[in-house]
């Protein structure tokens, strides 16, 4: 069972964000406090649950949560400032949306930037040790998987709504043959280089 926040003598939300490995769509980033009393045994890293359990998850989360935020960083973002700060950026005005404006911030992994003299704590796997991070986990999730489909209606040969714009071969495959779209982050490297052996 995870233990339900960092630091039990605040307010603290949880945030954590998906899509960072992507070479398509946007990186999602979510934050959220729960009630004191939020208890669920399922709850977990995103990673962790089915696709059918994170849907469920996410509207209890919504219903339940004292308060959330969800935020998209798009392609030309991602581009311009590169991928570690899209995600912190998505954190940040994911924080943003919170009303009340929490005391304490949990984040999942080793990288975060002070939000308006907020004290936080970045946590290695915080999305399978604390609910408020498995919370933002699963809505990070669930928003960003729901534009990636809707984006796969405009390029359907991507496979999108299966992949959801992850390096897999198919769609590795797919940019050697369709070239790149406007949702495709050019910073990336959308293909292995190859190299050719000579002797």
């Amino acid at each position: 069972m995870l233990q339900l926040k960092y630091n039990i003598n605040y307010l603290e939300c949880g945030t954590d964000e998906a899509g960072r490995g992507c070479l398509a769509g946007p990186v999602t980033a979510a934050a959220v406090i729960l009630k004191d009393s939020f208890k669920h045994k399922l709850l977990n890293d995103s990673k962790q649950l089915t696709e059918k359990d994170r849907t469920s998850l996410k509207s209890l989360i919504e219903k339940e949560a004292v308060c959330f935020g969800v935020s998209h960083v798009m392609m030309d973002e991602i581009d311009k400032i590169n991928i570690l700060n899209a995600s912190i950026l998505g954190m940040h005005r994911s924080i943003e949306q919170l009303e009340p404006v929490p005391e304490h911030i949990a984040v999942d992994g080793n990288r975060f930037k002070p939000y308006k003299n907020i004290p936080y704590a970045c946590l290695v796997k915080g999305d399978a040790r604390f609910l408020n991070i498995a919370a933002a986990s699963v809505l990070a999730k669930t928003y960003r998987d729901a534009f990636m489909v809707k984006i796969h209606e405009e390029y359907p040969m991507y496979n999108w709504k299966q992949n959801k714009g992850y390096p897999t071969r198919e769609h590795r495959n797919a940019i050697r043959k369709y070239g790149v779209t406007k949702y495709h982050r050019t910073s990336f490297k959308l293909l292995p280089e190859q190299f050719a052996l000579k002797f």
